[in-house]
């Protein structure tokens, strides 16, 4: 039997797909200027990072994969706005954003793809291992998947410890085809654990587009399936982020069940490196310049220049202001030494001596 069209529609992202569609400035709520602006800051500092990271991966400085997540920012930022000390976050291959919007160092996150050891790894994870539980992030690896059940486990310590801690797990499209990201859906749901699942629907998963790989384009549906409550928005709309980042997370500290958040966006460079244009051989050309029109930053700023809270001009100079921060913090952390050759062993096995050995 077909599906009738209503659910179709219901699990098709419609316009939130169309490279042509949301070019328009985002909708600001009503005393939020202070938390707009200083996303938009924040979302410049984000971008300017990524570039340097990927002028040095063009550059053959910076050796390890990096993953970026230019054209992005928004997700990571709007989420982290209703994030809590005490709460846990899981990244994935792609959460240079997510470090920094939690609140990690960029002196940390810059020495780390350098391997330098006062990385947020010690330099030895690269782009795509970060750490730092002083913020909430309790980790980002690259394989795909693999943190979502981390943060069901972390969401059944927080019930445990009876507060109204939540646990948040960043993943993107791909990983909805990944078994584990389904079990993950079904044990949170039926355990009830306070689980914030946050799809990054960029519709590439490497190089294919998502209507070659699954069914539908949305896949909240999945969340559907599993009786869990979701919400789709634009994921480059800050606003839109925050205030459904907040409807999930206020329905899950109350409640101990989890929510499911599905952002689309768009990322502007290849799935690994710093190509622009193109996405493991496969060219994207005509649809980019169309996404880039849903550029987070300049939509955000173009609102809030409109409703006269920042003036004609002023994201300008936070970019040229954030460009010159991280390119400081750079020469800095490409200052600093290398992990010692005893840190190859000592940071693998377990030891009671500190030597190292195991």
């Amino acid at each position: 039997m077909a599906a009738s069209t209503e659910a179709v529609e219901l699990w098709e992202l419609g316009d939130l797909a169309d490279a042509g569609r949301c070019h328009t400035p985002v909708t600001l709520d009503p005393g939020e200027s202070t938390l707009d602006v200083r996303g938009l800051e924040l979302m410049a500092l984000i971008r300017a990072a990524e570039e340097k990271i990927g002028e040095m991966v063009g550059q053959g400085v910076v050796r390890c994969p990096c993953h970026l997540a230019i054209g992005q920012e928004a997700v990571a930022v709007g989420v982290a706005e209703a994030f809590r000390p005490g709460d846990r976050a899981f990244g994935a291959h792609r959460s240079h954003a997510h470090f920094l919007a939690l609140g990690g160092s960029l002196r940390a996150l810059l020495a780390e793809v350098q391997g330098r050891v006062t990385g947020a790894s010690r330099g030895m994870g690269g782009s795509m291992h970060l750490l730092d539980v002083e913020h909430g992030l309790y980790g980002t690896v690259p394989i795909v998947g693999a943190t979502i059940p981390l943060a069901v486990g972390a969401a059944l310590t927080a019930k445990m410890d009876r507060g109204d801690n939540i646990a948040v797990s960043f993943f993107g499209d791909g990983a909805t085809e990944e078994g584990v990201f389904h079990e993950s859906l079904n044990l949170a749901a039926s355990l009830q654990v306070p689980t914030l699942f946050v799809c990054e629907n960029n519709l590439f998963s490497s190089h294919l587009h998502i209507s070659l790989r699954q069914p539908r384009t949305s896949v909240a549906r999945f969340a559907e399936a599993h009786a869990i409550s979701w919400l789709r928005v634009d994921g480059n709309d800050l606003p839109a982020v925050r205030r459904a980042t907040r409807d999930l997370t206020a329905m899950i500290r109350a409640t101990s069940q989890p929510g499911f958040l599905e952002l689309v966006t768009y990322r502007w460079r290849g799935h690994v490196g710093h190509r622009d244009d193109e996405d493991v051989g496969v060219h994207r050309g005509e649809d980019l310049p169309q996404w880039k029109k849903r550029d987070p930053i300049s939509r955000l700023a173009s609102a809030l220049e409109t409703a006269g809270v920042i003036e004609r001009g002023a994201l300008t100079r936070m970019q040229r202001a954030a460009a010159a921060e991280v390119e400081a913090v750079w020469a800095q952390a490409a200052a600093d030494p290398f992990p010692p050759a005893e840190a190859l062993l000592a940071t693998v096995y377990a030891s009671t001596s500190g030597t190292g050995s195991p």
